[in-house]
C-alpha cells in the first residue's frame, strides 16, 4: 500500500496555501488524523471539509475515508512493541519533568521521521556531495544546528562555512555564488527575516537551497529546492533544536558512510595532523 504521508510530501508544492496547512497538520500528527472525522480535522485546522476532500482527491484518493484507511494501515504496520525506554518513561508519571521531557523529544523525533522521507535525505546528500561551496546559515534557535552542521560538513569536504545572517553581511558572499553552490538555511518560528531574504536572494541567483525548518508552510519553502521539516516544539517556551540536530547528525554520519571514497582520505589526513599536534588530551 502506498504511504499517504509520502504522497502528501511529493505533492506539497502543488497544493494551495490552505491545503498546505492541512497537509502540514496531517504530516505532523498522523496518529491523530488516522482517527479524526473530516469535520473534526477541518475544525482543528480551521478550514472547510471541502478543502480537505479536494486535498485527498489531488493526491489520488477517492476521498477522505480512503485516505484515512491508508493512513491507519501504514501506522498499524509501523507499530512495534514498546522499547524498554518507552516503558520506563510511561512509569515515570506525569509529574516527572525529566520523563515528560524525554517523552516529548522522542515524539518530536518520530514526527520528524514521519515528515522526511529517505528519498529527500538522499537528494539532500547528493546536493551536498556535488556542491562546490556550501554555506550554512541561521540565527537564534537554529544557530547551534548550523554550527554543528558546518563543522561536520567542513571536516568531511573542506568547502563549508557558516554565515550568521543577522550579523554577517552575506550579500557580499551570495553575489559570487552560482548554481554549483549550496545554501543550507535553518530557521524556526518566529522566522528570521534575514534568513528568508538570504534564501530568496540565493535562489534568485540560481543557487541551490536546502532548508531545515518546521513545516512546508514555512516562508523558506518557496525559496528552497528541498525542505527538511523538523518538529521544533518543546515543553517550555522555546524552539527545541533536538529534532533538527538529529537530522544534521544523520546527514553527517550518512555522508561519511555512503561516500567513503570522497571523505575517507580527507578524514585520515585531518586525523594525522591532529595526532602529530597532540591536539587532543589523552588520559
Amino acid at each position: 500500500m502506498e504511504n499517504p504521508i509520502i504522497k502528501l510530501q511529493e505533492k506539497i508544492s502543488e497544493l494551495t496555501e490552505t491545503q498546505k496547512r492541512v497537509a502540514d497538520y496531517i504530516i505532523k500528527h498522523p496518529l491523530d488524523v488516522a482517527f479524526l472525522t473530516v469535520d473534526q480535522l477541518a475544525g482543528i485546522v480551521g478550514t472547510s471539509t471541502t478543502t480537505i476532500m479536494r486535498l485527498t482527491f489531488s493526491i489520488g484518493y477517492s476521498g477522505y475515508t480512503e485516505f484515512q484507511k491508508g493512513l491507519q494501515e501504514i501506522l498499524r504496520n509501523r507499530a512495534a512493541p514498546q522499547t524498554r525506554l518507552e516503558a520506563n518513561i510511561k512509569e515515570m508519571g506525569e509529574n516527572n519533568l525529566w520523563g515528560r521531557y524525554a517523552e516529548s523529544q522522542i515524539s518530536s523525533i518520530q514526527d520528524t521521521m514521519n515528515m522526511i522521507t529517505p528519498e529527500v535525505l538522499d537528494q539532500t546528500m547528493e546536493k551536498i556531495v556535488t556542491a562546490e561551496r556550501i554555506i550554512c546559515t541561521s540565527v537564534r534557535s537554529g544557530l547551534p544546528v548550523a554550527q554543528y552542521l558546518t563543522h561536520g560538513l567542513n571536516r568531511l569536504f573542506g568547502n563549508t562555512q557558516l554565515i550568521i545572517a543577522d550579523v554577517s553581511d552575506w550579500v557580499d558572499t551570495v553575489v559570487n555564488m552560482t548554481s554549483n553552490d549550496l545554501v543550507i538555511a535553518i530557521s524556526f518560528p518566529r522566522y528570521a527575516k534575514r534568513i528568508v531574504d538570504f534564501t530568496e536572494t540565493a535562489k534568485a541567483n540560481g543557487v541551490q537551497v536546502v532548508s531545515i525548518t518546521d513545516s512546508y508552510s514555512s516562508p523558506l519553502f518557496k525559496h528552497s529546492d528541498l525542505i527538511l521539516p523538523c518538529n521544533s516544539s518543546s515543553i517550555a517556551f522555546h524552539n527545541s533544536a533536538v529534532s533538527s540536530m538529529f537530522v544534521a547528525d544523520y546527514l553527517i554520519s550518512a555522508l561519511a558512510i555512503n561516500y567513503p571514497d570522497t571523505t575517507k582520505e580527507r578524514l585520515d589526513k585531518v586525523n594525522e595532523i591532529l595526532t602529530k599536534m597532540n591536539y587532543h588530551t589523552i588520559h
